[in-house]
């Protein structure tokens, strides 16, 4: 892994890097574990732009990755790594001994032939799943679970990981790359690791068409818009108006919290994110 750099010709290249893909064994995913992944061009079903700034970009096929890590007690082999465009990090194409193929999320530092299993009684090693019980204090993991028994949704970013800090009876104290510090239940699975493609936030995007192929149409700063399309619009020259920072609607933006005082989980929450 690794980040390219190009010479300023044309002009556009100036700050242009890419990943040179050194990690990457194949181009051609697997056939049975991609589907259709139609755009809307943030539109809902009445054909009415319900989220801004998307539209256009490139074709691409939708990769089912198993999140669920629920072949369990089964071992399985790494035959390929490979780019999805749909995500930040690499996935890998694991064969299981029964025939079956999967894709999962591919930590740093896993590679061709490597083995996987997803077990209580697993060893502490790079792709293997467990719950939480199981993984010492002070381990990276990713590829949380929320819920025990069900999708993991934490920790799925390129070059993300958590920590366990602590065990407290039936809990595990864990740090969150947001800097957030929250309690699990220890019979929440994780995957021992860090996520792959730990460069990916050192990319530079050089240019608003690399944006364009990515399928984010260009955005509008509201202080430069009419009055009748933001209330923080109109005025002459750069005054914003007077109005405090808000968004199309007037709820005030940049800082109001949104959380639920009341939400059932915050007595979990230690430690809020930055």
């Amino acid at each position: 892994m690794g980040i390219k750099a190009y010479r300023p010709s044309p002009l556009s290249r100036r700050y242009y890097t890419v990943s040179t893909f050194e990690e990457i064994t194949t181009t051609k995913p697997h056939k049975s574990l991609i589907v259709p992944h139609p755009k809307k061009g943030g539109r809902n079903n009445l054909g009415r732009v319900t989220a801004k700034f998307r539209g256009g970009g490139e074709k691409r096929q939708y990769r089912i990755i198993d999140f669920y890590r629920d072949k369990s007690d089964i071992e399985g082999i790494v035959k390929t790594i490979e780019y999805d465009p749909n995500r930040s990090a690499r996935i890998a194409l694991v064969c299981y001994k029964d025939g079956e193929y999967r894709y999962i999320l591919a930590p740093n530092g896993l590679k061709v032939g490597d083995t996987v299993i997803s077990s209580k009684d697993a060893p502490i090693r790079i792709g293997n799943t467990m719950p939480l019980s199981s993984v010492p204090v002070g381990v990276e993991i990713h590829n949380l679970q929320l819920y025990p028994n069900y999708r993991s949704y934490l920790i799925r970013s390129a070059g993300t990981a958590g920590q366990i800090l602590a065990k407290e009876e039936d809990h595990a104290v864990i740090k969150l790359p947001s800097g957030e510090i929250r309690k699990f239940s220890l019979e929440c699975d994780a995957t021992i690791g860090r996520v792959s493609n730990l460069e990916h936030k050192d990319i530079s995007i050089g240019k608003a068409g690399r944006m364009r192929h990515m399928g984010r149409r260009p955005r509008v700063r509201a202080v430069v818009k009419n009055p009748v399309d933001h209330p923080m619009g109109g005025g002459e020259g750069k005054s914003s108006g007077g109005r405090h920072p808000c968004d199309e609607k007037g709820f005030i933006a940049k800082g109001k919290k949104t959380r639920k005082q009341k939400k059932y989980s915050s007595k979990l929450i230690l430690q809020r994110r930055k």
